[in-house]
């Protein structure tokens, strides 16, 4: 039964608590963003679908990117004046599809070129930007060769008056900006920048801030790297109705700017990365964007560039018109541990007691942390204190003596690895899992890697979470701006790291970027077995969403994400042992509507996808529906001729799941 949107009074602030142009009307509730909305909330006020119909929820429809030899499924599609878009493939072909029916309405790509072809990013594009120029819908993209793109949203071509004719054999004449052009590095138009001197591709869309289009980069993994060179990944700015270029900013500071003196040799002449590959966000009321990086060039050694090295893994914030700092924060001072920011920052409006209302942006970190500052001067909202961390033993490495810890809200995931983490259900399991750590140097938050020489015979380190733990880009987090809560994905998972000789490192890559040998670089392997019972060595739970009331800075809740795997629930070794609910171990892809908190996760047997429902306050289960495939990245949800819609993204496929009204309107036209 079709229950009626009412725009309740709470509502009428949507547009400027999720800093959104979301239409939001009794038939329509649009999806603006990649995250839903500028704030990146990835909420919905929509609530035709609620705790009582949930498990009535069917598939209205599939769409299949396969075609387009779409596999990553990290797009989240953007529907606005009616229509849904996306990108999909290594290609990124922008897609348009009818929102009733999932029929393909339009498709668009670049021809290729060798810059696209080498791209390491390119099927993991994330989604579009959407702006209207004198009522007209334009989209926009970046593409994996580092060309913005801007398409006539009715038709999907070119937009006429954008960019110039790029020097590349059927490239359009019109709709194009060649953005390495505005980098500063010489480049062949069709090749792209030489490999020698580095590489940048693209992984997030541009977002679109009043008259501005602002566009993050990504460079070579950092664990691909073994030598020193590379470019930075600065961010740049175009005109949106011209793509004129407006501004550049030094993601690595260079003499005379702020932040230089953390360079402490020449090493910013040389150094690159500090991508910004995580999309980012903005108070267009403010002119700000959001920019969170990743660490400069080389992922677990950084001993040719010593300092704290900013903007390495930092949130920046930059006026949206000039590109002129705002305010930033180093969340990890010269990073070694892949701790880059995975995910786009979070703004929500809160109700702290005894303060007035606070624009609050929050980061949420692979380490486990939610850092949050007011959005407009940078401040903490709460105090944020420096503690002391391990030194390096690796040869040449200094690492900075402290890292930032926030005193509030407490860590969503096991920070450190100590035996008091090591499972212990039975005094045997307990037993072989200090056997097998003991070959492993264990230790807190931000043990730092050893090198090659195994030290004391040690095959690696620890590093927990790992750079595939915590948060991360695969399971982006979620709000709510109607109560202040916020809601964080996260796995336990750590990492082992050692270096090698960045001689060694750098045989095993096959196309390395530089030309200079890092003295250390990333190891081969290193990472602990499963136990003899095949039980993982740490405590569960081994996935959670962990909810915050964020006006208070504490935990609402912590459950569970998905079903106690099969492998742990029978094994042998646990019989007779109450061991509860595990988590499945993914971290969970989710969004908030109106009236509850949806992710997506894995049953028991690790292969039957689920789409859950719970409560917003507490975290109790409200419904729970088995669905066509498994969700790898977001979830979007809005609102289409009066009928709510859930986008999940499996792998090529978008699935959409509606109730049996909608379905059934759809296959009446």
């Amino acid at each position: 039964m079709y229950s009626r949107f009412l725009m309740l009074p709470a509502l009428l602030l949507l547009a400027k608590i999720s800093l959104a142009q979301n239409l939001v009307t009794e038939e329509t509730v649009e999806w603006y963003t990649l995250g839903g909305d500028y704030a990146h909330t990835r909420y919905t006020p929509a609530n035709e679908i609620t705790a009582d119909n949930f498990e009535d929820l069917e598939v209205a429809w599939e769409w299949d990117g396969s075609s387009f030899n779409g596999y990553s499924g990290r797009s989240t599609p953007t529907y606005v004046d009616g229509k849904l878009y996306t990108v999909s493939g290594p290609r990124r072909n922008v897609v348009a599809i009818d929102p009733k029916t999932g029929e393909t309405l339009w498709a668009y790509r670049l021809p290729n070129t060798g810059r696209w072809e080498y791209s390491m990013r390119a099927s993991y594009g994330k989604g579009i930007a959407y702006d209207r120029i004198d009522g007209r819908g334009v989209i926009y993209i970046s593409t994996p060769g580092f060309f913005l793109v801007a398409l006539d949203a009715q038709t999907g071509r070119p937009l006429e008056g954008f960019g110039k004719q790029i020097p590349i054999p059927d490239f359009p004449e019109t709709g194009v900006v060649d953005m390495l052009a505005d980098l500063g590095h010489p480049y062949d138009p069709f090749e792209g920048i030489p490999l020698e001197t580095g590489y940048i591709t693209t992984s997030s869309p541009p977002i679109i801030v009043n008259d501005s289009i602002i566009v993050g980069n990504s460079a070579e993994q950092g664990y691909l790297q073994a030598r020193i060179e590379n470019i930075p990944g600065d961010i740049l700015a175009y005109d949106k109705h011209t793509g004129v270029f407006k501004w550049k900013f030094n993601v690595i500071p260079r003499p005379g700017e702020y932040g230089h003196e953390t360079w402490e040799n020449d090493a910013w002449q040389w150094t690159g990365d500090v991508s910004s590959w995580a999309p980012l966000t903005a108070d267009p009321e403010n002119n700000i964007v959001y920019v969170p990086t990743n660490p400069p060039t080389i992922d677990y050694y950084g001993g040719f560039r010593p300092g704290d090295g900013l903007f390495g893994t930092s949130l920046i914030a930059l006026d949206t018109e000039t590109g002129e700092r705002r305010w930033h924060f180093q969340t990890v001072k010269h990073d070694v541990w892949n701790y880059d920011n995975p995910a786009a920052p979070i703004q929500l409006d809160l109700n702290i007691p005894g303060r007035e209302m606070v624009p609050a942006v929050m980061q949420v970190t692979k380490q486990g942390f939610v850092y949050t500052f007011d959005r407009i001067t940078g401040e903490p909202i709460w105090p944020i204190e420096n503690r002391p961390v391990p030194a390096s033993e690796v040869p040449g490495e200094k690492l900075a003596t402290t890292q930032p810890f926030p005193t509030k809200p407490p860590p969503f995931e096991q920070q450190g690895l100590s035996e008091t983490d090591l499972i212990d259900f039975t005094p045997e399991l307990r037993r072989e899992a200090l056997e097998v750590m003991s070959s492993y140097k264990m230790g807190p938050l931000f043990n730092p890697p050893i090198h090659d020489e195994n030290i004391a015979g040690l095959i690696s380190a620890a590093m927990c979470p790992g750079d595939g733990g915590g948060a991360n880009i695969y399971a982006p987090p979620a709000a709510d701006p109607t109560t202040g809560f916020l809601y964080v994905p996260s796995a336990n998972n750590c990492s082992w790291q050692r270096v090698i000789p960045g001689e060694e490192a750098d045989a095993r890559i096959d196309k390395p970027t530089g030309t200079t040998f890092a003295a250390y670089a990333n190891g081969p392997g290193g990472r602990p077995p499963r136990l003899s019972s095949g039980l993982p060595y740490v405590k569960p739970p081994y996935s959670t969403v962990t909810a915050y009331n964020m006006n208070t800075g504490e935990i609402a809740f912590r459950i569970p994400a998905g079903e106690t795997p099969d492998r742990v629930r029978n094994n042998p070794a646990l019989e007779g042992i109450e061991v509860g609910n595990t988590g499945s171990g993914r971290a969970p892809s989710m969004v908030t509507t109106g009236n509850m908190l949806i992710y997506a996760s894995l049953d028991h047997d690790g292969q039957t996808p689920l789409l859950y429902a719970v409560d917003k306050q507490t975290g109790a289960q409200l419904g729970r529906i088995e669905i066509p495939g498994e969700v790898r990245y977001g979830m979007s949800s809005w609102m289409h001729d009066r009928h709510q819609y859930i986008v999940l993204q499996a792998g090529s496929k978008l699935i959409a799941m509606a109730l049996p009204a909608a379905i059934d309107e759809a296959e009446s036209h």
